[in-house]
């Protein structure tokens, strides 16, 4: 989600560049675009709120140790994750974004940067590191507005296909990125093994709770990861749909959250892209799916690819929800509605899900505003 007066998460926080300094007329140069200066009320109850905090009280020390004392530091609420974020308004004007990333997670801040690095070659746009500290795991970086392109509520599809259209020349530079480049940073392939393992965990907590794992269909989706799998490996984001896209001026998109790059199937960030958080009609899928899919690609593939997403992510909403975090319920129906119309077109699963399209239909429903 991207960072608003109340609420953030790391979906707005991707790194790229390299490592500057904050003082001087540099710094001056590469704040970020947002020259509303912070209220002094405002500053006030962010205070408030820190008071008492150790991380915020650490992150005040930092700032005024790099030439930035008496910004107003804005707390924005996290993720599921364990790192800790703030919106930075420098005394004279803009705004940055802090992360604050605990020892554990020191690996996570090494590989934030990798990628960012390897992004940045393509010609994929992200958020630029204005300073990158290991050793205090504080990463400052590039603050590209409040809102990505899923929360932009007031755009139609009309508007939107721009946006998507740079969306696919990026994922088009992302795919081309030499895998032996892309498996040094250490996140395992999205393979046919984990592709299954993602769908077990679907499984467990929401499809056979409901009586929707009868034995066929379950070795049907294994049938599917293991075809979906099976197809030569290129460079993926793993998460790209518009919730992980800041849409920026001249319809121009930049990337987010790209901390899971790794090898996977050619087809899944298109589906992603088209089939999670904002959902594509069918005759702007279709365009897309010609324009997006590799020569020789099999639209099967796509479908496979849609269908295992999907289903992924039903049970990735229901863990959260179980967790305390409901806000992406809204978003299992319309994933659930995607997933059937896609599980009906594989020879290798249409039959064993048949007898329970009429079960999904009555758990699928309108497509969600983000």
């Amino acid at each position: 989600m991207s960072a608003s007066s109340e609420r953030f998460s790391a979906s707005d926080l991707a790194l790229a560049s390299t490592s500057s300094t904050l003082s001087g007329p540099r710094f001056a140069g590469i704040i970020g675009p947002v020259r509303k200066r912070c209220q002094t009320a405002d500053c006030d109850r962010f205070a408030g709120r820190m008071q008492g905090d150790p991380e915020f009280a650490r992150l005040v020390g930092w700032l005024a140790a790099g030439g930035l004392a008496g910004a107003c530091i804005e707390p924005l609420a996290g993720d599921v994750s364990a790192r800790r974020y703030a919106r930075i308004r420098p005394p004279a004007g803009g705004s940055l974004l802090a992360v604050l990333y605990p020892p554990e997670l020191a690996a996570a801040r090494t590989r934030f940067v990798a990628a960012a690095a390897l992004l940045t070659r393509a010609g994929v746009r992200v958020p630029a590191i204005h300073r990158d500290d290991a050793a205090a795991g504080i990463l400052l970086v590039e603050d590209l507005g409040p809102r990505t392109l899923c929360e932009r509520t007031d755009l139609d599809w009309a508007a939107r296909r721009p946006y998507f259209e740079a969306a696919i020349d990026a994922l088009r530079r992302i795919a081309a990125i030499p895998l032996a480049e892309v498996e040094r940073l250490g996140s395992p392939p999205l393979d046919a093994a984990l592709l299954e393992r993602e769908l077990a965990g679907t499984i467990e907590v929401f499809l056979a709770p409901r009586g929707l794992a009868p034995t066929p269909f379950v070795a049907g989706l294994r049938e599917l990861c293991r075809r979906l799998g099976a197809g030569p490996l290129v460079a993926c984001h793993r998460d790209f749909m518009a919730r992980n896209l800041m849409p920026l001026g001249g319809d121009r998109v930049a990337v987010i959250d790209f901390q899971d790059l790794r090898p996977g199937p050619a087809a899944y960030d298109l589906a992603s892209l088209l089939n999670d958080s904002l959902f594509a009609p069918q005759p702007l899928e279709r365009q897309w799916l010609e324009l997006a899919l590799p020569p020789g690609g099999d639209p099967l593939d796509y479908s496979r690819a849609v269908a295992q997403r999907t289903l992924k992510a039903v049970g990735t909403f229901t863990r959260f929800a179980a967790a305390g975090n409901a806000r992406h319920l809204p978003l299992i129906p319309p994933s659930l509605a995607r997933a059937a119309r896609h599980l009906a077109r594989l020879p290798e699963v249409a039959d064993a899900f048949a007898p329970l399209a009429g079960r999904f239909a009555a758990l699928s429903g309108d497509e969600p505003v983000c």
